[in-house]
């Protein structure tokens, strides 16, 4: 399992991507020995040395092993980019930071569900067996069940779990829990909450988590490339499965022909750098305001291609009227207005338009600019942006929302697609995370305020929630103390239900909060198969077992069957397969498929025994794939799943809602809170970006790594010259980042790479209160969900806001308190 923090990321793999296929596999490289491969599996303890091959979020490797232990992950030949961040593996394997044993809240311990809620988070724990671990979680699941149903159960498990097709430990939660008659779960993710939902309404399809036209056609034919709110040499490190990090070579061929990039961001990135790209820096929350601005311009100028919005859209009129300022707000949204809300010169906005016209433009987005107030509003304008452009569907023009995503864009190989356990009890292929299961799902983002208001009702989506009563919440795979938004209300929320239940690798804030902790192994103390590439397929590789299990921990899987045989479920969990039987059925699942599309595979037992990934190329079809071309080429026989069968401008769907805070057409509407308001309480926006060293939380137990970023101690936040000499604030210096919601800690970086009026704290550091489990507590770390806004982005896709903030700065001049982030919580034996 893992951990995780605010995201930026979404999951997953499309339906489509499963589709679009290519040829043939480049081979099975055979090196490094099998007797090797055989005595790192036989156990670590038992002092074995050599080179392994394991997987991870950051890529395929070859563990290195000496004496049982392990000491460096090298990077295998076939990923020509790998990340710096595989020298942490090691590291978070042997971190002070792992739960050794069983634990339970000392209170929980003594007096059961009856137990004071308010505790949670301040209390020691008590070390127990396994044994009596186990006996404790399901009595409480039998408990729960009988007294309020199975309506009262809250299967949490967001997101960025370890890699594997076995040990997949959302699913593993949800096979127990529906083994036991079913539970709540949620629907949506931090990621691309609003662009989930409203994608659909607009082209038909999800569009955030699938294929984007091939890189090759991208470096031929795109005559400028814009980056909007995009930083993709920093987030194509990961990936949802094994990373391969083919879209670095895509950004490298685009840097060495170069082609023209414009990258409007209120930082000045990673990316902006490597690309040499012209930065635009606008205020936050804006972008908006910018796209209408831009097609003004078009419409006002006749820029804009009227045949393809005849043919291929519908409700460009209503939405042109809008622009206009003819429709009810009277106000016409001029490159004058957008530069009043977004602070960018009227005449660079009207340039944008005219360079976008001229050139063949691909608009490259990132997912920040969704997760804000109205973060509905900013894809559907990028992409009406692109369709008054026309050239969506030509190669190298129109839009693209994963670019910056486990490397969207790589072609896509010619491979098997591995099947995986599910929560269901039975094996599928595709993307896991997108199976139903449980009784009833919320929206992710709303999980505080389903805590906080049992039997309230929102609006979602064109139908109605109710939120239950939750009375257990089990969590496995995520770290919502890190990842959700406003810490201090969901530090109030977490003492409602009467259990709360945590598996992890690691002494996580979320762990901190629970009343049973189970220790949960780490991917390389387990054996486990995974596909590489999200979107290319390219790679399938055996995560062999690494070292043994540390300490008393175990994987997922066991502890989930074990719980399940207590209940008296029999072999209705595992069904009597051990972990190796499970990884052959997925692979011979595969290779069945691959037999019948004559694509050459090796059996299980010479792929495992390799210790070498399987590598699979694209073909020719792949190398040319140009996105939403079939529906150029086609519009009648290959329309899209919306009502029209065209890209919805205007939706009547979403019309007939009558939502106050989701038009039915892309629309500019001031954010909850933004530093543009005539009456805004705090001077600078808190910008949260993913960080460069960490997947979110995960690895943040690495020090090793966080050596590379800490700033006295603490997590960074980026502040502009200026606004540091008008704080007294010098670089270093340890400072107060603070509003209504709550105050963090973290050191300052005096720098110009982001623009006045804005502060940058990363998403994903761990939340480390002075106080422990007291609301409203100073974090002492720099936890940036602190301080974020906790409300829906709109009625529609109730997505997350976490980049909707604003607050102020000043040095830290009281007596600094230490960092107890990394540390395990008090303990009695």
């Amino acid at each position: 399992m893992g951990l995780q923090s605010t995201s930026a990321q979404g999951n997953g793999l499309s339906r489509r991507l499963f589709l679009q296929g290519s040829s043939a596999l480049a081979g099975l490289a055979v090196a490094g020995g099998a007797s090797v491969l055989v005595a790192g599996r036989a156990a670590a303890a038992q002092g074995a040395s050599g080179l392994i091959l394991s997987g991870s979020h950051w890529g395929v490797f070859k563990a290195k092993v000496e004496d049982g232990k392990f000491v460096a992950a090298e990077p295998i030949a076939a990923d020509k980019h790998p990340t710096d961040m595989l020298r942490g593996l090691p590291d978070s394997v042997y971190s002070p930071a792992r739960i050794r044993y069983p634990m339970v809240r000392a209170g929980y311990l003594k007096n059961g569900p009856q137990a004071n809620d308010a505790a949670r988070g301040s209390e020691e724990f008590v070390r127990v067996s396994w044994d009596q671990a186990i006996d404790l979680v399901a009595k409480e699941l039998q408990r729960v069940k009988t007294e309020h149903g199975n309506e009262a159960i809250f299967g949490g498990s967001y997101g960025w779990k370890s890699v594997g097709k076995l040990h997949n430990c959302r699913n593993l939660l949800g096979r127990l829990l529906n083994l036991h008659g079913g539970y709540i779960n949620h629907t949506g993710d931090y990621s691309t909450g609003a662009s989930q939902v409203i994608m659909p309404h607009v082209v038909g399809r999800l569009e955030v988590y699938e294929q984007q036209t091939a890189w090759p056609v991208v470096v031929e034919h795109s005559e400028l490339v814009v980056l909007w709110g995009a930083n993709p040499t920093i987030t194509n490190q990961i990936d949802w499965i094994l990373a391969e990090h083919g879209g670095y070579e895509g950004f490298q061929a685009l840097k060495e022909k170069g082609t023209r990039v414009i990258a409007i961001d209120p930082v000045r990135s990673e990316t902006i750098d490597y690309l040499g790209a012209e930065w635009i820096a606008p205020r936050p929350q804006t972008d908006v305001a910018i796209m209408l601005g831009i097609c003004h311009t078009l419409a006002k100028e006749g820029l804009h291609d009227k045949a393809f919005l005849d043919e291929y859209t519908v409700g460009y009129d209503v939405f042109e009227t809008y622009l206009m300022g003819r429709a009810a707000d009277g106000v016409e949204k001029t490159p004058e207005w957008a530069e009043k809300i977004s602070t960018i010169p009227a005449d660079v906005i009207r340039q944008l338009a005219r360079d976008f016209a001229a050139k063949r433009t691909m608009l490259m987005s990132g997912w920040a600019m969704q997760r804000m107030d109205h973060g509905e509003q900013a894809h559907w304008a990028l992409v009406t942006l692109a369709c008054m452009l026309g050239q969506i569907g030509l190669p190298g023009g129109g839009f693209g929302l994963s670019y910056h995503y486990s490397n969207g864009g790589t072609p896509t190989a010619n491979a098997p697609v591995l099947p995986g356990v599910t929560a269901a009890g039975k094996a599928v292929e595709g993307a896991a995370w997108l199976e139903k299961s449980g009784l009833a799902a919320i929206p992710l983002a709303r999980i505080s305020d389903m805590l906080l208001n049992p039997g309230a009702t929102i609006d979602f989506n064109g139908g109605k929630v109710t939120y239950p009563d939750i009375q257990l919440i089990y969590w496995v795979g995520g770290n919502p103390f890190a990842h959700h938004q406003d810490t201090n209300r969901l530090v109030k929320a977490w003492q409602k239900p009467q259990t709360v239940i945590v598996h992890d690798m690691v002494w996580t804030p979320t762990a901190k909060f629970a009343d049973i902790v189970l220790p949960a192994n780490t991917s390389y103390e387990r054996n486990d198969i995974e596909q590489g590439g999200s979107y290319s397929l390219r790679l399938m590789a055996g995560m062999h077992k690494v070292v043994e299990p540390l300490y008393e921990s175990r994987s997922d899987f066991d502890i989930f069957n074990a719980i399940a045989k207590k209940l008296g479920y029999g072999d209705g969990f595992d069904e009597g397969k051990s972990e190796m039987q499970w990884i052959q059925q997925f692979y011979d699942a595969a290779l069945e498929q691959a037999r019948a599309r004559r694509i050459d595979m090796p059996a299980f037992k010479d792929f495992w025994d390799s210790n070498e990934p399987l590598v699979f190329e694209p073909d020719e079809a792949a190398l040319n794939f140009v996105r939403y071309a079939d529906f150029r080429e086609q519009p009648l026989l290959e329309p899209l799943g919306t009502p029209s069968g065209k890209i919805e401008i205007f939706s009547t769907t979403i019309e007939k809602m009558k939502y106050d805070d989701c038009p039915p057409h892309p629309t500019w509407m001031e954010p909850v809170e933004w530093v543009g308001a005539e009456n805004a309480k705090w001077p600078l926006h808190i910008d949260t970006a993913h960080p460069r060293y960490r997947l979110h939380s995960q690895l943040s137990a690495s020090a090793s790594l966080r050596d590379k970023y800490l700033v006295n101690g603490r997590e960074p936040c980026w502040i502009n010259t200026k606004d540091a000499a008008a704080r007294g604030i010098a670089d270093g210096d340890i400072v107060r980042v603070f509003n209504d919601r709550g105050e963090i800690l973290a050191g300052a970086v005096v720098t110009d790479r982001v623009r006045e009026g804005v502060v940058r704290v990363n998403e994903g550091g761990w939340y480390d209160p002075a106080k422990r489990g007291q609301p409203g507590s100073l974090d002492k770390y720099g936890s940036a969900n602190v301080l974020a806004v906790d409300k829906g982005t709109s009625k529609l896709a109730q997505g997350n806001c976490g980049h909707t903030a604003i607050g102020d700065v000043e040095k830290f001049t009281g007596e600094v308190p230490p960092v107890t982030a990394f540390d395990p919580p008090p303990a009695t034996s």
